[in-house]
């Protein structure tokens, strides 16, 4: 199981070329810095959010409704609150 989520990392990130360089400090970033940042940036964010806030026993699972819910919950939340951080959104946002 190690070895595919392994192998997965290294594609995903081999493909982001030059974004993968990049380091993204999320307890500084506001709203509309995660809102206006390109696709690619938004979908890692994304994903390294819905890891955070799964509970330490749960299972590794990816729920596509759970996640896209959530996603379109922030992006909402966000857009009525720029100035706000990004993770004090995503507190009060993430199940």
């Amino acid at each position: 199981m190690l070895k595919c989520l392994g192998v997965g990392a290294i594609v995903l990130f081999a493909g982001l070329g030059p974004a993968a360089a990049e380091k993204w400090d999320l307890s500084t970033m506001t709203c509309q810095q995660f809102l206006q940042a390109d696709k690619d940036t938004i979908t890692i964010i994304l994903t390294w959010l819905d890891a955070y806030y799964k509970d330490d026993d749960a299972p590794p699972v990816i729920d596509t409704d759970k996640f896209v819910k959530n996603a379109e919950k922030l992006a909402g939340f966000c857009a009525s609150s720029p100035s706000l951080g990004l993770i004090t959104a995503a507190d009060k946002v993430f199940d």
